[in-house]
């Protein structure tokens, strides 16, 4: 695992938006799997900049979001339907085709099982963007979510609720159920790239990184990855044991190869 600690939250958007330019530049048929919340959005922003002014080239990009509300409909402004078209989609050349969002809509029936066929139809995910929920998960694997477990439906969390409730007029409103891709699946891309900004991130990033690798924790699985990249500001890495080691490697990092 390779820990970047970088200033503040401009710098974690640009040193991310760097990395996956140039995965697509290497691969112009990437594979990523993408992410939603609050914390990609510069990302997504610093990516679009270099679309429009650097020529950043997403026409053969595939993209596998990690999630959907069960039942909010496609059209709501708070799907993650939406946000990625509004943050993302709509201000690259990335085509409609192209794009893959887990589908909430009732009944799921068999929905589960198609989408876990379909990223294995494109040979698997080669970059898989990830945030960080304030008690640890990864996309909607809340505690005690299998660390072997595959795209289904999760029952969120009452903190889970509380913290995406800023996006909704009222907490009622929040949905309870979301569909997830699982540990198992996320874990399977070829490279993670993990962001946190933050202090109430602080707590979980010291459990996902430095703590046991647990079911109550699911982005501690990370550590088994053999190719994640975690990008923090100061304020998410402050509880850290070992940040002052994070650093030095970063900045005497050598390519044998």
């Amino acid at each position: 695992m390779e820990i970047i600690i970088k200033n503040n939250y401009s710098e974690i958007s640009s040193e991310s938006a760097i990395i996956i330019a140039n995965q697509i530049k290497a691969k112009p048929d990437s594979v990523l799997g993408l992410a939603t919340g609050s914390t990609p959005i510069g990302l997504y922003e610093e990516l679009v900049r270099l679309h429009l002014n650097e020529g950043l080239d997403f026409s053969n990009v595939i993209s596998f979001n990690l999630d959907e509300y069960v039942g909010l409909p496609k059209e709501h402004e708070q799907s993650y339907k939406m946000f990625m078209q509004n943050k993302l989609f709509s201000k690259i050349n990335i085509k409609e085709e192209n794009i893959h969002i887990p589908d909430g809509s009732l009944p799921i029936c068999d929905k589960c099982e198609k989408y876990e066929s379909s990223i294995k139809s494109f040979g698997g995910i080669d970059l898989q963007i990830l945030g960080i929920g304030s008690d640890g998960h990864i996309a909607f694997n809340e505690p005690s979510s299998s660390l072997g477990s595959r795209t289904r439906v999760k029952t969120l969390t009452q903190e889970t609720i509380k913290d995406n409730s800023i996006f909704f007029n009222d907490i009622a409103n929040v949905p309870k159920f979301a569909i997830t891709m699982g540990v198992g699946t996320i874990m399977e891309a070829k490279e993670i790239l993990l962001l946190a900004s933050g202090k109430s991130k602080a707590i979980p990033i010291k459990k996902a990184i430095e703590g046991p690798i647990t079911s109550m924790c699911s982005a501690s699985a990370i550590q088994m990855h053999p190719k994640t990249i975690v990008i923090l500001d100061e304020d998410a890495a402050k509880d850290l044991n070992e940040q002052d080691y994070y650093k030095w490697v970063h900045r005497n990092k050598v390519k044998f190869n």
